[in-house]
């Protein structure tokens, strides 16, 4: 991705900003600093949000953090008088508040030849564009008119469910939530969009409350000449809002020409909660779930508990408790790993008791497994869950993931590719460009591993277990320098991590890999 503001670009593949096209220098904080803003300019982000994702959580005083947003100012010709750029709210936080155009930049690697760190300007690798003969549509999230008050939720939780729907249907490529969330209609124009994401359709929206009435209205453009296909408005008492859900999906389905049985229909729909509040709890906690950051993990975990309290049959909801304990276990972010991989355990068999049909549900159960070594009983729950939405991209990179990892290179491979095209701009990108890494580590290809690791590493939002993955290749590619480069890295964010840490999170079957794997952390180190 490429972010334009003002006469500036912030290059997020090259790791780089610049003014009227030339670089300007800044540090690697104060890039990263900029990334976060500019990538959560809808919100305002917390100074702790800031230290987690900048500092990794560590101890830093206000002196530091103040001084790099001066730093991030100053590369923007902004200062803390005029914040044309970062804007200051007091004792909360920080918000990008300059106009942005999001652009997308192919990426590609290198087949053979040049340095592992060289790695990532090649070409004969590049990750596929949709198949041109299939119908392509991404869903943006709608925006609220006016003051949405407790009910903003509705905006993303409506387009939301309208993605699970249409991932369902096995003819229909759809861009997964990761990424479309990732722009909102007034980002771009619906043909620019349309080539971000690769699609030939989108639908967007914008939702209003006009005292207990709501009022939804829907759009679907052409994204090759950005014309209106088909619109509509819908209203209804606010009380009524599953039925108006209901009602938008039905015609969307309409709309795009869908000759479905009435009964397939009835199967294909979300089954979701008719309870408000643990409906809009639900979506609260999945704007939370994908930061990867301690903080944003506690307060999706409360969400959760929050809509599990009030509907204590809704399966999502146990599901996204099940993924939250998971992430404290694979990061490490508790001295008790066993117990929160039980507890993960246990919420995703409560969810499939529920509804074993929903391929979130099967997809949490998958990766509990996962976390105890089992890749085979991982694996199966995963291809289940594929199975059942075969458009659902952190699924299926899941199980590209698993596949690496038991040493199936080429399936792998297929996999995490189709999951980068499908969501090209998921904030889990960075894990996507690391599993392509292992598929190649899998198949002793180091050099071509090596590039996609450095790739992952460089992502801003990547955890401190990819870049161990970097030393690994580089180590295992013959570039000492990279691999000492991102073994500094991995010390500064957590000291304590050892090779027994990283097998844990990664638990590799074959034992040729494994041990190779093992021997070049070792070299340096771990």
């Amino acid at each position: 991705m490429i972010y334009r503001f003002g006469h500036f670009e912030l290059d997020m593949a090259r790791v780089e900003l610049r003014a009227d096209g030339k670089p300007c220098p800044v540090e690697p904080q104060v890039f990263a600093l900029l990334a976060l803003l500019v990538e959560n300019r809808e919100r305002l982000v917390s100074r702790d949000e800031i230290i987690e994702k900048v500092w990794d959580n560590r101890v830093v005083s206000d002196a530091a953090v103040a001084s790099r947003v001066k730093s991030a100012r100053q590369a923007l010709g902004d200062d803390g008088r005029t914040q044309r750029f970062i804007r200051t709210v007091h004792r909360q936080g920080l918000r990008f508040v300059a106009e942005v155009q999001a652009a997308r930049e192919s990426i590609s690697m290198p087949a053979t030849g040049g340095t592992a760190a060289e790695a990532g300007a090649g070409s004969d690798a590049t990750v596929p564009d949709a198949p041109s003969g299939r119908p392509s549509i991404a869903v943006l999230p709608f925006q609220f008119i006016g003051d949405a008050g407790p009910y903003a939720t509705i905006a993303d939780a409506l387009p939301h469910e309208l993605i699970t729907e249409l991932s369902r249907l096995r003819w229909l490529f759809v861009t997964a939530r990761g990424s479309s969330f990732r722009l909102r209609a007034t980002d771009a124009d619906m043909g620019e969009i349309g080539r971000m994401l690769g699609v030939r359709y989108c639908v967007s929206g914008t939702v209003e409350l006009t005292g207990k009435k709501l009022v939804v209205t829907v759009e679907l453009a052409d994204t090759r000449d950005s014309s209106i296909v088909w619109a509509e408005r819908y209203a209804g008492a606010l009380d009524d809002v599953h039925q108006v859900r209901e009602e938008i999906h039905a015609k969307i389905l309409a709309a795009l020409e869908i000759q479905i049985p009435f009964h397939e229909a009835h199967l294909a729909r979300l089954t979701v909660t008719e309870n408000l509040d643990a409906w809009a709890a639900y979506h609260l906690g999945l704007q939370h779930m994908y930061r990867f950051n301690r903080r944003d993990n506690a307060a999706a975990r409360a969400l959760f508990e929050q809509a599990v309290a009030r509907d204590p049959g809704f399966a999502r909801a146990h599901a996204g408790l099940s993924f939250v304990h998971f992430q404290t276990a694979f990061l490490h972010n508790t001295d008790d790993v066993p117990g929160e991989i039980e507890l993960a355990r246990r919420c995703a068999m409560q969810g499939v008791d529920l509804d074993p049909l929903d391929p979130f549900v099967n997809f949490t159960m998958g990766r509990t497994f996962w976390l105890q070594g089992d890749l085979d009983g991982s694996l199966a729950w995963l291809e289940r869950s594929t199975s059942i939405s075969p458009n659902y991209a952190h699924g299926i990179y899941a199980r590209a993931w698993t596949e690496a990892l038991a040493g199936r290179g080429p399936e792998g491979r297929a996999h995490v590719d189709l999951a980068m095209r499908l969501s090209p701009l998921d904030p889990l990108y960075y894990a996507m460009l690391g599993t392509r890494g292992f598929t190649h580590l899998a198949q002793g290809d180091d050099l071509e591993a090596a590039g996609w690791a450095e790739r992952a590493a460089r992502s801003p939002g990547a955890h401190v277990l990819i870049p161990m993955i970097a030393v690994a290749a580089h180590a295992l590619a013959g570039d000492d320098t990279r691999a000492a480069h991102w073994a500094t890295n991995v010390r500064e964010r957590n000291g304590a991590l050892t090779r027994t840490d990283f097998f844990r999170s990664f638990p590799m079957q074959p034992a040729a890999m494994r041990s190779r794997v093992s021997d070049a952390l070792a070299r340096f180190g771990f």
